[in-house]
């Protein structure tokens, strides 16, 4: 066996790539719009596990970048880590290399079909271990995985531990079922308060208008400043994206993405980047005008809009991501934990770090996530 790095994807054939992701809606043509994005300040890595004969066992794409240590941060913690960027401009930042991507859902480890679970250990600890020899030859301070799903999360309490790699709890996802007929089935489920409040907020939406379609390249600025206005009012950044990401997305997956763009008049105020297959619909990105936002209660005119076209389309899945996960929670979805494995290759700032980690991790501030967590344990 021997573990190849890539810097791009189209090292691998696109096939032998999707055969280790089944029904993936982020696979070998979505890296490539990603890589092809020229997002600031990262480098693309891919990690590719071969046999003597040459197949591909098992396969994650990576990225190397300049890392904030206080991207999570919030609050107080957060104003110190700000006061000490001030005046120590580097002390905060850390070259790390780190599987998964900025721009997924989850870290995409992939394996063969047929990899047992000894197997999937031995390629997983394999790639690993070369991940540590390029951080040791390029000079990497941290070593990481972004996003690694309670799906296999086993795998990851078993052999990231084996490394050295601690872990830390991510926003969640969310995912809602979507098995009604209509709008109202979907709105019977949710509690009487919730169901009350949602039909409220849509009797503001009024002289609002939605529009589908394949590409947003005639209205790619007015798409840009509403991404960059979500982006600025986020909670938590890490990625920047381009204008190259939003025409790149759908030029590579076809007919599997879409746009819904919302309009007031002729004032383009949200849009919303959408993937699908044919079972799940995938919010991967929504932008919106927050100048209007609240008047016209957006957010929840976008959320019905994408379980209504789950309703239209017959896709049983409409997975929202992470961000708002007890508003989600509310609204019928149902959570599942991602995790944040990481070291220092400083043993004695690695110390440190394990230290801080304890007053600064997500979870502190925020039962319902501590309370999912619970059910994840290593």
């Amino acid at each position: 066996m021997r573990v190849d790095i890539a810097h791009s994807i189209e090292a691998f054939g696109r096939e032998e790539w999707n055969r280790l992701f089944a029904e993936e809606l982020e696979d070998w043509s979505y890296y490539r719009a990603v890589e092809n994005s020229g997002l600031p300040e990262f480098s693309w890595l891919y990690f590719g596990a071969r046999d003597d004969d040459g197949m591909l066992r098992a396969a994650v794409p990576a990225f190397v970048t300049d890392y904030r240590l206080d991207t999570t941060l919030s609050g107080a913690l957060k104003r110190f880590a700000d006061w000490l960027t001030r005046y120590f401009p580097r002390l905060l930042r850390q070259k790390m290399l780190s599987l998964g991507s900025p721009v997924s859902e989850i870290c995409h480890l992939g394996f063969a079909p047929d990899a047992s679970m000894d197997e999937q250990q031995r390629l997983l600890g394999a790639i690993l271990g070369r991940a540590e020899t390029y951080a040791q030859e390029n000079r990497v301070r941290m070593i990481a995985v972004k996003d690694a799903s309670a799906a296999q999360d086993a795998l990851w309490a078993t052999t990231a531990k084996a490394h050295g790699l601690r872990r830390q709890p991510g926003l969640p996802t969310a995912y809602l079922d979507v098995p009604f007929a209509s709008i109202d089935e979907y709105l019977a489920t949710l509690s009487k308060a919730t169901r009350k409040d949602i039909r409220r907020k849509l009797k503001s939406t009024a002289g609002l208008r939605v529009e589908w379609r394949s590409n947003l390249d005639d209205i790619l600025p007015d798409v840009m400043r509403l991404y960059l206005s979500t982006y600025a009012n986020a909670e938590f950044n890490f990625e920047e994206l381009t204008p190259d990401y939003f025409r790149g997305v759908p030029r590579e997956l076809g007919d599997r993405a879409g746009y819904a763009s919302y309009w007031l008049g002729d004032k383009l105020v949200a849009f919303n980047l959408v993937l699908h297959d044919g079972g799940r619909l995938l919010d991967k990105f929504l932008g919106m005008d927050y100048t209007v936002a609240r008047e016209y209660n957006l957010y929840f005119y976008t959320w019905i809009e994408n379980v209504r076209r789950c309703i239209d389309l017959e896709l049983g899945t409409y997975q929202s991501g992470q961000g708002l996960h007890s508003l989600k929670r509310r609204l019928g979805s149902r959570l599942s934990a991602n995790w944040l494995w990481y070291r220092h290759r400083i043993r004695i700032v690695d110390a440190i770090f394990a230290i801080i980690e304890r007053v600064a991790r997500l979870d502190r501030a925020d039962p319902e996530l501590a309370a999912l967590l619970k059910e994840s344990k290593p």
